[in-house]
């Protein structure tokens, strides 16, 4: 695997930021937030569309925070650091529980193109024909489609929050071109709004992706900085397999020294001169069983 050095990596602060009045503008009336969210989602595929954001790690950190909300919903006390344990740390046989269940949802539905097939892998629970009866139930804008998939959803399975969010970003991202469903919604949306319905469902969503596509492009210029400096240290790094656990680094929200392609001792010691080189950062705060991501 190899990889070409950034000239400049400041010329990252090119990537477009969000307008001010998008977030500075206080909008009460349907169709003004309406406005706004269209603004922060053409702004949001402007910068999706650039190739140094790294697409695939992006969609798995947005995934860990719509689990991280999903989980919040339920009741749970799960929130990101366990919910990276819960999944990274499973052992063959092991049961991920209901909090890693969750994470293993978003982070199945946001790594493959949307399709039934992918959405089913998803979401095992439910067959085929039913996701496809749901994600079809929303029509018109794009905001508007995954509301009422929203609320579809959780009219015909109340309890199924998840699932619901899933196929609303699904019918979002396939209205609006993308290949890839964003996890957007979830992380902006309050437990309450889950029980709203038509025009007042709508309006949460709208309100909801404002926020999270403000957040996703905030974070969009942060992983594009991070990965171009990831990129630029990998002429230092000798081990054998390096090009290809730097490649894992570039794709997932975090990292076990003990899954990447080479032996453990290698691996770890991999991962300390990394976090030396300020690439990647040790995201545990432990001596064990520790977990890195850019």
């Amino acid at each position: 695997m190899t990889f070409a050095r950034p000239d400049h990596i400041s010329d990252l602060d090119t990537l477009p930021r969000m307008p001010g009045w998008v977030t500075s503008v206080r909008a009460e009336a349907l169709e003004d937030v309406a406005f706004l969210s269209g603004a922060a989602l053409n702004h949001l595929h402007l910068v999706l569309g650039r190739a140094e954001v790294p697409q695939t790690l992006l969609r798995d950190r947005l995934a860990l925070r719509a689990a991280e909300a999903c989980v919040a919903f339920s009741g749970r006390p799960e929130r990101a650091g366990e919910l990276r344990d819960g999944v990274h740390l499973l052992r063959p046989g092991d049961l991920p529980g209901p909090a890693g269940e969750t994470y293993i949802a978003w982070r199945r539905a946001a790594e493959r193109p949307v399709s039934i097939k992918a959405l089913g892998r998803a979401l095992p629970a439910f067959e085929p024909g039913q996701i496809a009866t749901w994600l079809d139930a929303g029509k018109g804008a794009p905001v508007t489609r995954a509301a009422m998939v929203l609320e579809a959803v959780l009219r015909e399975a109340p309890r199924n929050e998840v699932t619901a969010l899933v196929l609303a970003v699904a019918a979002l991202a396939q209205a609006l071109g993308w290949e890839y469903p964003v996890p957007l919604l979830a992380a902006g949306l309050k437990r309450a709004d889950l029980r709203k319905q038509r025009d007042d469902l709508r309006l949460a969503c709208h309100r909801a992706l404002v926020s999270s596509a403000v957040e996703a492009v905030r974070l969009s210029a942060d992983l594009a900085r991070r990965a171009a400096h990831l990129k630029s240290v990998v002429p230092k790094l000798r081990a054998k397999g390096a090009g290809d656990a730097v490649e894992m680094f570039l794709t997932r929200d975090a990292v076990a020294p003990s899954a990447l392609p080479m032996p453990d001792r290698a691996a770890r010691r991999l991962c300390d001169r990394l976090v030396d080189l300020g690439a990647v950062r040790e995201l545990t705060g432990r001596d064990t069983f520790r977990l890195y991501g850019v």
